[in-house]
């Protein structure tokens, strides 16, 4: 079973295409991700948030994991902790044996050098351990576990910053602020606007080919939104990410876009769907599989947008 580190999958993409990083709860979502891969032959990272592990129960979700390993091999993907707290990276990074190649800390939203420190101390832990480490610097808006940043108080990564927060921290990738945010209500009060020239200037002022991340990256898909609202959702004035912008990521160090959002809408796409149109059923696994093939459906485009698809 190929499960590497998110450094390793950077280093053989950079430049060159973006990997998908998919949010997963609980068996269902995960395999749909996994087969999604698969059918797409594309490397790609299973995140795993904070509430993911109090919704699925730690071990539950370590076994699901193991479990689709173990059913396809030739699968190559990284197990990576989502924005977690040190708490939370110290947590996992004592297990024994480690589930997880990879984590995240999150102090963006901390002053610059307690977010260094912070960050740092991930670091050395993490890498005694082999394991990579993702940080975060700029403030992205929207909703991401238990802290929600308004559209006023979010602000872009400032490059330079960056150059000493890389230099600082050891870190192995830097999620930044570009004008992405989290949910599926992106871009309030404007049009959607990635300010890929902020981006390139951060590209420049770190160490040749250092990966960059992309958070808060889903596309919030019309025809996704248009079906759950016909079929008793309410969603309105949602918008995200246009996936026109995906193809062209790499070119900017971006080797990780996140894709949590997207999944969710699939997801309930289907289910609702399914529900309206079979009300006599009450086997929820007819039901299940029509979400997980409509999330099976996605991840395979999102793949081919990244480049990702045909690289395994």
């Amino acid at each position: 079973m190929p499960l590497v580190t998110t450094k390793e999958l950077f280093d053989k993409c950079y430049g060159k295409y973006a990997i998908g990083a998919y949010n997963v709860n609980n068996m269902e979502m995960a395999r749909a991700v996994a087969e999604g891969c698969l059918e797409s032959k594309a490397p790609f990272i299973f995140q795993i948030s904070r509430g993911a592990r109090k919704y699925a129960n730690p071990k539950l979700l370590k076994a699901v994991i193991k479990g689709i390993s173990d059913t396809y091999p030739e699968l190559v993907f990284a197990i990576h902790l989502d924005h977690g707290t040190l708490d939370a990276c110290e947590e996992v990074l004592s297990e024994d044996p480690m589930s997880f190649t990879s984590v995240m800390i999150d102090s963006s939203h901390e002053p610059f050098e307690e977010n260094v420190r912070i960050s740092k101390e991930v670091v050395k832990l993490a890498h005694l351990k082999g394991v990579s480490v993702e940080a975060e610097l700029g403030m992205l808006g929207g909703v991401e576990e238990d802290i929600a940043v308004s559209e006023e108080n979010t602000f872009l990564t400032d490059p330079e910053d960056a150059r000493k927060f890389v230099e600082s921290t050891g870190c192995d990738s830097l999620a930044v602020a570009i004008g992405t945010s989290h949910g599926a209500y992106k871009f309030k009060s404007k049009e959607p606007k990635l300010h890929f020239d902020r981006c390139q200037k951060i590209k420049e002022n770190l160490p040749e080919n250092f990966p960059l991340v992309m958070h808060g990256s889903s596309s919030v898909p019309e025809y996704l939104v248009e079906e759950i609202n016909k079929y008793g959702g309410k969603l309105e004035g949602s918008k995200g990410v246009p996936e026109s912008y995906l193809p062209e990521v790499y070119k900017y160090g971006v080797c990780k876009v996140n894709i949590d959002t997207d999944l969710r809408l699939a997801w309930f796409a289907g289910m609702r769907k399914h529900l309206i149109e079979n009300p006599t059923n009450f086997d929820f696994r007819p039901t299940f599989e029509e979400s997980m093939r409509r999330v099976k459906e996605l991840v395979i485009n999102k793949n081919k947008l990244l480049g990702s698809a045909g690289q395994c």
